[in-house]
């Protein structure tokens, strides 16, 4: 990148890349930092806009080949089924040369990038690509970690080596920017179903969790009910 090169600051879609890193049902299992269906929710999106918008897509696996790992999950390579996969057998998809020469290809210097684990497959390839001259803009909820604090630690590492934070929602509309724009249309086929499936995730969730709280407390006032009854007087 040119010394004298200042970035606008916003990131269109005619700049970018969009780079999902091993959503595959093992890698995803580790997830503890948030509920893995929100980060799968989030990706999928993610690839659903980049197919609208025109944006070119990475999408890379770890250890399929050498039979350790599954693909990637079903419901993102739905959406995508034309994007190949890169496999690799390093933790860092940046030293894998398949991965590096893909991203090349695009000519483009902007990448958006997600991935699980945060704090290893999204870290490392993110920081080693800004030291290679490229932008790179974090997609914090599409991502997960092992725990909390090693998601939220390896968004500071990243951070701290030049990276810009983001999540889902804001990057699709900072994509399209404009309801009268030439995206817009497409925009709008995406942003009111997963405005929608977002509701209808933290609204199930909450009154599942809220149900099984209500019959472990009933359980257990029959449980002591029944002591009581039985207790001698």
């Amino acid at each position: 990148m040119p010394e004298n090169y200042r970035s606008s600051g916003v990131w269109d879609s005619k700049e970018c890349v969009l780079v999902l890193i091993d959503y595959q049902p093992g890698v995803m299992s580790y997830i503890r930092s948030q509920d893995p269906k929100a980060a799968e929710l989030n990706a999928r999106y993610l690839a659903k806009a980049a197919l609208a918008f025109d944006i070119p897509i990475i999408l890379s696996t770890v250890g399929v080949q050498l039979g350790v790992n599954q693909p990637t999950i079903a419901s993102l390579r739905a959406e995508i089924p034309q994007v190949p996969e890169i496999d690799r057998s390093s933790m860092d998809s940046w030293g894998d040369k398949g991965f590096v020469d893909a991203v090349k290809k695009t000519g483009r210097k902007r990448l958006v990038m997600s991935g699980i684990l945060t704090e290893v497959c999204l870290a490392y390839p993110t920081v080693a690509a800004l030291r290679d001259g490229y932008e790179v803009c974090i997609v914090t909820d599409a991502a997960g970690g092992a725990t909390r604090e090693s998601h939220d630690v390896a968004v500071l590492r990243m951070i701290q080596a030049g990276a810009v934070p983001n999540t889902t929602v804001a990057t699709i509309t900072e994509w399209f920017r404009d309801w009268a724009g030439p995206l817009a249309p497409a925009a709008r086929k995406l942003i009111i179903p997963f405005l929608a499936e977002i509701a209808m995730q933290e609204d199930i969730y909450p009154r599942t969790e809220i149900a099984k709280a209500a019959e472990a407390r009933a359980a257990e006032a029959r449980a002591a009910a029944q002591t009581q009854v039985g207790a001698p007087r």
